[in-house]
């Protein structure tokens, strides 16, 4: 029987009305540049919400979840001070 890798849970704070896909996988280190991280959207590696997304500038807003092999990002708004 194969073992499952554990699920690694990240919330990225929104600090902008939204940020684009590629720009969150590279601020999160989940791709070690931004050229990768084009390339791992384009290969299909990436899903938000559920759905596979091949476009590199999709906007994220709050309350949305990116996946990425055992990476699993959650978008939400920043804290009001």
């Amino acid at each position: 029987m194969a073992t499952e890798r554990s699920l690694a849970v990240h919330t990225f704070r929104l600090d902008r009305e939204f940020v684009e896909l590629h720009v969150l996988l590279k601020l999160l280190a989940l791709a070690p540049s931004g050229g990768a991280a084009k390339a791992m959207i384009a290969a299909g590696l990436v899903s938000v919400d559920g759905a596979i997304e091949t476009r590199k500038g999709r906007k994220l807003r709050e309350n949305q979840v990116v996946r990425m092999g055992n990476e699993e990002v959650h978008v939400v708004a920043a804290q009001l001070e």
